[in-house]
């Protein structure tokens, strides 16, 4: 982790050395200086976390070298924030800066070089020291070996210790006897302490499997670190000890390639299982799929895994792959009971503790090897052991021997972390527990933290979103809701993981979380998250040396002072009414999210925020932002919209509005949502580097120039356009040529007609059309559409018939609302094929569900909202018939 944080600091400084020269003169050789200590010291942490850092001595070294690197990164930004405040201040007077200001820089110039050297020295001097009182750690393949012995204690649990595996144990006896001659593969995957390994030992050691194939079986174990050869010697003992023949002797002089000849040739004319337990790569199989060539003897291969890359890999022939679920609450409870309670009769929880064991269980979250190991912690303890332990569990890993297994499992999943992705995956434990976390907030908060790297050939987003998906396919993080095409759009962490996370945080000083409990009287992280606060925070031994303020207390009134290096500040939700001068004077601020406060207004001086990529103002009172917010030219993301809380209104959502100098703000990349005063769409046809936009207030007469601006944004990627009133129409037919990436478009006005260029958005996933009062049947131009996935459709149409005759194959949701004279809906054969909900609301004059709705095989919910009394009724009687295999219903008054 160490390594990680030098490695991103080094990288800032660099940055900070191309584009800020101007300002460096004075203490660039200092800084270039340290670099290349830097760089040495990169090199040095990166051995520590190859070798395994394991004595104390180790652990000294590696904490110092952290330390000033911290130290480094504080001269730096401090010596940046003093300049830039005389660059932003006002203060542009030749005279001032030359007579008055330009000793007092000089000064700060010469003390920020003198610091540097001095600890430059200090870095020099970290090698010498090492040397000097050298020790011996624990090398990394002493650790790997205790994690391998773990899991192989797997293979000797008995029947009457597992629960809730019978099922799961069936299901692969199938595939492993299912009397196919073919090779197949079997993967099973999911989070450390799931339960895999469990699992597949408990399959591989029942007496029909091993008889199916002969006794021709071996057990592997890999983990991270592995050497080829030696796994060829294992798998060839193992294969000639389940067969009872000798062990062939010197197997460690023999060469790799004898070595492939000998497992080869043993193997050749046998059908054998072959279990691979804790895979961490895809290389390995490479090697595997070489020497295993596809039998035609029935052979089965398991492979165990945390990684889905690794579980989807192809070895030829079939390939089933088993994601483990994690414990219901039932059979946590039984698995508990059995650890804990097990020299109780029959394991029996004794009724005085029942309410202290079941809050226990209940935050393993179903994770097997933390059920087992809380279990193992509590067996034997008195009433007030187990009082303490209720009250201050918080899997302190390190510090409990009995949770030790837990500690070793997750802290492997930890190290095969790429160095940015370990960053980003601690930065998530800074959410509060069960936190839902939003894809696209975490992405722009990792971005401005500077964890992305930078790549010619991707967007930062794209980095950043890629990095998300790794850690959800190492099974880090666990999806809690996916957009229609399987996109993540909310996840969050297992409470285990979080609080592994967090304890990792706390040590390398990289971030804490305040929950109230005890009074924080000093911070040495550089990332604080507020959950819950007793009191008004203290200022300066807080805040001094904070990179990122984090805020889910919702009693927040005011923020603390102090702080001059803020990169972000997060306040979403907090009852903040007022913002004070000092935020506006925080040049390193690159994100500030302010969603949903309750501040009216934003002052010109938001323009001294130079480095701003995200500003969120979503659900806030404020009604225009300054002219300031034209001096953002690093502002990436403007989101400044409120709904009204009816979305069968007119008006929605409210925009804001916004200077004409917007439009100077070149890396813009999304924007929502403007109002159209003056000029201001003639204007923005400038802004082609936009990926998202929103416009309101657009009139009839805004026409040419609105689709003349919307032609050249050839990036875009979402739209919305809401017209000035219910009256005004939406008129867009010029568009002869839109953006050929468009994948979401919302419209709010009145249509004559329905847009010719809609049959030609081929990457179209959303659409929604609101209060359109179209008189043309809008289903024929969009039919054909081939990712359409979500149609919203509110007041759009003033038939009295919907059909669905073809298409829509990918649609999977579908809403219509506020159709004032829609009386019948019909679905044909086979179209909608997808469809997972329908969502019917204030079409009063309907009287029966669609027909066709039995057609609709994979619908799982269906909503009727402000219904006809006479729909109800038919609902409860004869419509019953045509959506009881609906698996979720639900009729709403």
């Amino acid at each position: 982790m160490d390594q990680a944080v030098v490695k991103l600091l080094t990288d800032n400084i660099i940055s900070i050395l191309s584009t800020e020269a101007s300002l460096l003169w004075g203490t660039r050789d200092a800084i270039e200086d340290i670099k290349d200590e830097l760089l040495s010291m990169q090199s040095f942490l990166l051995d520590a976390d190859r070798k395994g850092v394991g004595s104390e001595g180790e652990k000294t070294w590696v904490a110092n070298v952290r330390d000033m690197a911290y130290d480094v990164e504080d001269i730096i930004d401090k010596f940046m924030y003093h300049m830039n405040l005389q660059r932003i201040g006002g203060r542009s007077s030749w005279i001032l800066n030359h007579t008055i200001y330009f000793p007092k820089n000089l000064w700060v110039r010469r003390q920020t070089a003198t610091k540097i050297q001095k600890i430059n020295g200090k870095i020099k001097g970290v090698p010498e020291r090492k040397q000097r009182y050298r020790t011996e750690g624990t090398s990394s393949k002493d650790n790997q070996k205790r994690v391998v012995q773990h899991a192989e204690l797997s293979l000797l649990f008995k029947e009457d210790e597992l629960v809730g595996i019978e099922e799961k144990r069936q299901l692969l006896m199938g595939w492993l006897m299912d009397g196919e001659q073919h090779q197949t593969v079997i993967s099973i995957v999911g989070m450390g302490g799931s339960g895999k390994t469990t699992l597949a030992a408990n399959t591989y050691n029942n007496d029909d499997v091993k008889k199916h194939f002969n006794y021709c079986c071996a057990w592997i174990t890999i983990s991270q670190a592995y050497d080829i050869e030696d796994l060829l010697r294992s798998m060839i003992n193992r294969f000639y000890r389940s067969m009872k023949e000798v062990d062939p002797t010197n197997l460690s002089s023999v060469n790799h390639i004898e070595l492939v000849k000998m497992l080869v040739g043993f193997l050749k004319d046998k059908m054998y299982l072959l279990v691979l337990d804790d895979v961490w790569d895809t290389n390995l199989l490479d090697e595997i799929n070489v020497l295993l060539q596809h039998s035609s003897l029935g052979s089965r291969i398991i492979i165990t895994t945390q990684k889905e890359d690794v579980a989807c890999y192809h070895l030829g022939g079939k390939h089933y792959i088993h994601h483990i679920q994690l414990l219901q609450n039932e059979e946590a409870w039984e698995l508990f009971c059995k650890k804990a309670f097990a020299s109780s009769p029959n394991g029996s929880c004794p009724p005085e503790l029942k309410s202290f064991a079941q809050e226990l269980v209940g935050k393993c979250k179903g994770l097997p090897l933390a059920i087992a190991a809380l279990g193992r912690l509590m067996y034997s303890k008195n009433m007030s052991q187990w009082n303490e332990i209720h009250n201050n569990l918080n899997w302190s890993l390190s510090k409990n021997p009995k949770l030790k297994a837990v500690e070793s499992i997750l802290m492997f999943s930890f190290n095969d972390l790429p160095y940015q992705l370990k960053h980003c995956f601690l930065y998530c434990s800074l959410f509060p527990e069960d936190h839902e976390i939003r894809r696209k907030r975490l992405i722009k908060l990792w971005m401005a933290e500077g964890f992305v790297e930078q790549d010619k050939s991707y967007l930062p987003e794209e980095v950043a979103e890629s990095y998300l998906l790794e850690l959800i396919l190492r099974s880090m993080l666990q999806v809690v809701e996916r957009n229609e095409f399987g996109r993540p759009r909310r996840f969050k962490m297992h409470d285990l993981l979080r609080d592994f996370a967090l304890s990792i945080s706390e040590r390398e000083k990289f971030g804490v979380v305040h929950d109230g409990r005890e009074e924080m009287e000093e911070c040495k992280a550089r990332r604080i998250s507020i959950h819950k606060t007793n009191k008004e925070l203290k200022s300066c031994t807080i805040m001094s040396k904070l990179r990122c303020f984090l805020v889910f207390d919702k009693t927040l009134k005011s923020l603390p002072s102090g702080s001059k290096l803020l990169r972000v500040l997060d306040l979403e939700d907090a009852p903040i009414d007022e913002l004070p001068d000092e935020v506006f004077k925080l040049f390193n601020l690159r994100y500030l999210n302010l969603r949903r406060t309750l501040l009216k207004k934003l002052p010109n001086s938001i323009g001294r925020l130079l480095n701003l990529q995200t500003l969120d103002i979503f659900g806030t009172q404020i009604e225009t932002l300054p002219h300031g917010i034209g001096k953002l030219q690093n502002l990436r993301y403007l989101f400044m919209f409120r709904f009204t809380g009816n979305w069968n209104d007119f008006n929605y959502y409210i925009a804001t509005q916004t200077p004409s100098n917007i439009v100077r703000l070149k890396n813009l990349q999304a924007v929502c949502s403007i109002e159209a005063n003056d000029d201001l769409v003639l204007q923005i046809r400038s802004m082609t580097q936009l990926t998202t936009i929103g416009i309101s207030n657009v009139k009839a007469a805004d026409e040419t120039d609105l689709c003349i601006s919307i032609q050249n944004m050839r990036l875009l990627r979402i739209l919305s356009i809401k017209v000035t009133d219910e009256e005004e129409t939406l008129r867009m037919d010029a568009l002869s040529s839109p953006p050929p990436n468009l994948q979401k478009l919302l419209l709010t006005g009145k249509l004559e007609k329905v847009p010719q260029w809609f049959r030609s958005l081929q990457s179209l996933t959303y659409l929604y059309l609101h209060w359109s009062r179209l008189e043309e049947d809008l289903l024929p131009h969009i039919a054909a559409l081939p990712h359409l996935g979500r149609l919203k459709l509110t007041n759009a149409y003033v038939g009295k018939q919907l059909r669905f005759v073809t298409g829509f194959l990918k649609l999977t949701v579908l809403w219509i609302c506020n159709f004032p004279q829609l009386d019948e809906i019909i679905i044909e054969k086979e179209v909608m094929p997808n469809l997972k909900s329908l969502w019917i609301d204030s079409c009063m004059e309907l009287k029966t569900v669609p027909m066709g709705i039995e057609y609709l095989q994979n619908l799982q919910q269906l909503d009727l909202t402000s219904a006809s009394g006479e729909l109800k009724n038919r609902i409860r009687n004869e419509d019953i018939l045509k959506v009881q295999h609906i698996p979720k219903r639900y009729i709403w008054k």
